[in-house]
C-alpha cells in the first residue's frame, strides 16, 4: 500500500499541447463546443460523446455517472435514460445538473451547468427507433437502478421481452426517453504547463453570453 501511495503522489503530466485565448474562441459557446467536439472526433478520442452527468437529490446529496451525448444545439445537450432510474428520480425533484466532458488526448475538459427538462415524446420516439433491436429490448428489460435477484433473472426477462417483440418494431417504453440540459454556463479548460491551465467561462446573461477567464 505504501508503494501505491508513492506511485499516486508521483503521478505527473505537464500539459503543453495547446492554448486557449478569448480572442480565438467563438462568441457562442455551443459553436465553440461543436468545434472542440469535432476536433475530439478527429483526434480519435475514445468515446468522445461520453460525459459525466452529476445530479443531486432534493437534500443536496450528489451522485454521478457516465452517459452518452446524443445530440446538441442551441436548445441544449441531449442524453437518454430510464425516467424511473435513480438519476430520473433526482432530476424530478432537483432539475439542476452538470455535464463534464474529458478529452485527455487533447488535454481538454468542458463543464456545462444548467437545468434539465424532458425531451418531447416525439423526439424520444425518433431517437429510440434508431437504436439496435437489442438496445430497445434492453430498455424494456431493465428496471434501472432497482435490485435484481440474479443475472439469470435479468437474462430471463430479456428473453421474455424478445419473444414479446419478435421483430424490429419495438415500441419505446413510456418510462424511457431524453433529457435536455439547457445551459446557463459552459466552461472550456485547456491544460497548460506548471498547472497554469487556461479556463474560459461563458455565463448566460439576458440571452447573451459573457466570457471571462478564470484562475486555474
Amino acid at each position: 500500500m505504501d508503494d501505491l501511495r508513492a506511485y499516486l503522489n508521483n503521478l505527473r503530466h505537464d500539459f503543453a499541447k495547446q492554448t486557449l485565448n478569448k480572442k480565438d474562441v467563438n462568441a457562442n459557446p455551443v459553436l465553440q463546443f461543436e468545434k472542440w467536439f469535432k476536433e475530439a472526433v478527429e483526434a480519435k478520442v475514445n468515446e468522445p460523446n461520453a460525459l459525466t452527468l452529476a445530479t443531486a437529490s432534493a437534500d443536496g446529496k450528489p451522485s454521478a455517472r457516465i452517459v452518452l451525448l446524443r445530440n446538441f444545439d442551441e436548445n441544449g445537450f441531449v442524453f437518454y435514460t430510464n425516467y424511473t432510474s435513480r438519476k430520473g428520480g433526482e432530476i424530478l425533484k432537483n432539475p439542476h445538473a452538470s455535464l463534464l466532458f474529458f478529452w485527455p488526448e487533447l488535454e481538454r475538459q468542458v463543464r456545462i451547468e444548467g437545468k434539465l427538462i424532458k425531451q418531447s415524446a416525439a423526439e424520444s420516439d425518433k431517437y429510440f427507433n434508431t437504436r439496435p433491436r437489442s438496445s430497445k429490448l434492453g430498455a424494456w428489460t431493465s428496471e434501472q437502478s432497482r435490485v435484481v435477484a440474479s443475472r439469470k433473472a435479468l437474462d430471463d426477462e430479456y428473453e421474455k421481452m424478445s419473444q414479446k417483440y419478435p421483430g424490429e418494431n419495438v415500441p419505446r417504453p413510456i418510462y424511457w426517453g431524453g433529457y435536455i440540459l439547457e445551459p446557463n454556463s459552459i466552461e472550456f479548460w485547456q491544460g497548460r504547463p506548471s498547472r497554469l491551465h487556461d479556463r474560459l467561462l461563458y455565463t448566460k446573461e439576458n440571452n447573451s453570453w459573457k466570457i471571462e477567464r478564470l484562475a486555474p
